[in-house]
């Protein structure tokens, strides 16, 4: 495992695991945008005003229901469905309709992931239309071929493999020579497993999160290839490697 703060002049670890990568998958939320951002605590907030709405619970409650439906069933959304509680739309359009306001565009970011050779791809066990929104607030609408959703995955969400090899079977990618991005650990296990080179992308030191606690471990797990704070920074190091041409 290698954590990125600076960026060696030569770094032969970058040859080794990326010099074969032709696709490029990225996570969403909390990957693309800082963590601190509040774009993923107004989300949070969206779906415990859905479930108060729901079910009539007051707010502890729903926020209760809510982690249970997290860790029971992979998503909120996965368990309101299971139970035939709601529609996957009606959830999605409401839980994805926040204030992206605050989300400045990257234009770093937007120029390294455009330098990666090969395709570039968005993951997100979110919505389509969140991803495509929250792309362009970051000035990122432009580097993607496209976004595979939790609709895509037929509400299979991440850290099922049935996702990943729906993910796979899309757009016909080799796992052996994909990359994933991701900011939860256990994501990475399935993409690990498969022989994509996992990257996990962390909050800065001090840095606000607004993540579960559980989210925020396995950091030093063996199946994380390279741990970073500066998706950026990190990905100019691999294009700096590889030789991109702008």
């Amino acid at each position: 495992m290698t954590v990125t703060v600076t960026p060696p002049i030569v770094d032969s670890e970058l040859i080794g695991k990326f010099g074969h990568i032709s696709t490029w998958v990225f996570d969403l939320d909390n990957t693309l945008y800082p963590a601190d951002s509040g774009v993923w605590l107004a989300i949070e907030q969206r779906i415990t005003l859905f479930l108060i709405a729901l079910s009539g619970l007051d707010g502890l409650s729903a926020r209760a229901l809510q982690k249970y439906y997290y860790l029971h069933h992979g998503t909120t959304l996965r368990g309101l469905v299971d139970e035939q509680l709601a529609k996957a739309e009606d959830f999605l359009e409401f839980v994805h309709d926040i204030d992206r306001s605050g989300l400045a565009p990257n234009l770093p970011l937007a120029r390294e992931i455009g330098r990666l050779p090969g395709r570039k791809l968005i993951f997100t066990n979110g919505s389509r239309n969140h991803a495509l929104r929250t792309a362009e607030a970051l000035g990122l609408a432009d580097v993607f071929e496209d976004v595979f959703d939790i609709m895509a995955a037929e509400l299979v969400p991440k850290p099922s493999g049935l996702a990943y090899d729906a993910f796979f079977r899309k757009y016909g990618v080799d796992p052996t020579s994909a990359a994933m991005f991701e900011d939860i650990a256990k994501n990475l296990l399935v993409p690990k497993d498969r022989g994509m080179t996992t990257t996990l992308v962390v909050p800065k030191l001090g840095q606000l999160d607004y993540r579960e606690p559980h989210d925020r471990l396995g950091f030093e797990a063996p199946h994380i290839d390279f741990v970073t704070d500066d998706l950026a920074g990190f990905l100019a190091r691999i294009n700096g490697q590889l030789g991109a041409i702008d």
